[in-house]
């Protein structure tokens, strides 16, 4: 439906514009029509529709009369009533921020003593941006907001700051400003459990050296405390339920850098290479150089910014990551050796977090359906946005979630009512 707009311009003349704009189904229409008079719903209608249609049996005329007031928002769109709203008005109400699904008296009424696999995790993507992709400011502000609207994983890109001897937090190769990672840190641990007593994911897309990394290690040690969940083992075989995680905060990331110099050095070191050592070394710093270099890409992107390159499971092979780190590490993150049908293998020795793009997840769910489902039902599957969302705008989630995707991570920097997403 596109509405026409009235604007005055420069006090001079008018001029009007076409706003296109989702219209109401008719099945919202004939709702409207039987809970409305003259095409006006007032506060008397709408208490009416509360209690019959949406079974709030304890709704008064004056909690209709409050959600009409909060809709006087949208007066400059002619779809406000001075009685009452216009069917319009209605249709944003029943969409949007202040109907919720379910109502918030109902409160958790689900088992949560079930494997965190088993859930969807509210998530969000790159927390700490305060607007656009590219340039605007990094800060532990959209992170305390997001907190506060519950949702419960956090995304940290951190690298070295200007001086090497420190870390930040910020979108790696574009004109975002930084903001100190104890800072994001603290934030978290004050706001974490102020909407939800479930935990609080952190996935960090780490660019540090082993140094930076053992302080990183110190900062979210002293920080968290005993809120801090570390696993026995450094491998889980089944992640914990999020009734056992409540009040608690988990560190989730991939292999860091060290990590895939030892496993290419390794690999490069078994296939029988009999040649003198200096030729050896020359094929394989080169192969090396090119494979951190394409690393180093896809960590600065988007599009592929979670792109976990490198099997873990040899944990021999991380001798040179500051051991405090790893032992911080309680959902691990990576993708195996090999295409999609390798991404998608469950292990029966450990479980573990995937993370794709939307686009790969489109391709994906086209020949990989079955295998994306059996993953979910043990591991968590991770879907982000692509990179060419510069104006942190978001996709469809409906496809991740019905093919299990736990977490769906979605921009939270601009705001955006549920019915823009769905329609």
């Amino acid at each position: 439906m596109a509405s026409k707009q009235t604007y005055r311009v420069c006090f001079c003349f008018r001029r009007r514009f076409k706003q296109t704009v989702a219209e109401a189904p008719e099945e919202i229409k004939a709702l409207f029509n039987r809970y409305s008079e003259n095409g006006i719903m007032n506060a008397d209608h709408l208490r009416s529709f509360l209690i019959e249609i949406q079974e709030e049996k304890t709704a008064k005329t004056e909690d209709a009369q409050a959600i009409i007031d909060s809709l006087r928002e949208l007066k400059h769109l002619n779809i406000f009533h001075k009685k009452g709203i216009h069917l319009e008005a209605f249709f944003r109400y029943l969409f949007g921020d202040t109907n919720p699904p379910l109502s918030p008296s109902v409160g958790v009424h689900h088992d949560m003593n079930s494997p965190l696999s088993h859930y969807f995790i509210y998530t969000g993507h790159n927390s700490y941006l305060t607007g656009n992709q590219l340039s605007s400011d990094c800060s532990d502000v959209p992170i305390i907001n997001a907190l506060h609207r519950s949702v419960r994983v956090i995304e940290l890109d951190i690298w070295p700051n200007s001086t090497k001897d420190n870390v930040d937090v910020l979108h790696g190769r574009t004109l975002t400003t930084p903001v100190e990672l104890i800072k994001c840190l603290r934030s978290i641990k004050e706001h974490a459990f102020s909407a939800s007593s479930y935990p609080v994911v952190i996935t960090l897309e780490d660019h540090l050296t082993p140094d930076l990394q053992a302080k990183v290690a110190e900062m979210v040690t002293q920080t968290f405390q005993d809120v801090l969940f570390t696993p026995e083992s450094e491998c889980l075989m089944e992640f914990p339920s999020p009734e056992s995680l409540k009040q608690r905060i988990v560190i989730s990331t991939k292999p860091p850098k060290e990590y895939l110099q030892a496993k290419l050095k390794e690999s490069d070191s078994q296939k029988g290479k009999d040649s003198a050592e200096e030729e050896a070394w020359g094929k394989e710093v080169p192969d090396l150089k090119v494979e951190l270099e394409a690393v180093d890409k896809q960590n600065g992107s988007d599009e592929a910014e979670d792109e976990e390159d490198a099997d873990d499971g040899d944990r021999k092979l991380q001798q040179n990551t500051a051991p405090q780190y790893k032992h911080l590490i309680a959902i691990h993150a990576g993708k195996l050796k090999g295409g999609l049908s390798e991404w998608l293998k469950v292990e029966p020795t450990r479980v573990r977090r995937l993370s794709l793009s939307e686009q790969e997840l489109e391709k994906a769910v086209i020949t990989h359906g079955a295998e994306i489902i059996r993953f979910t039902q043990q591991n968590l599957l991770r879907i982000y946005p692509k990179g060419i969302r510069f104006d942190s705008s978001n996709y469809n989630p409906l496809l991740g979630w019905m093919y299990g995707a736990q977490m769906v991570a979605l921009n939270m920097q601009v705001r955006f009512p549920l019915w823009y997403i769905i329609l």
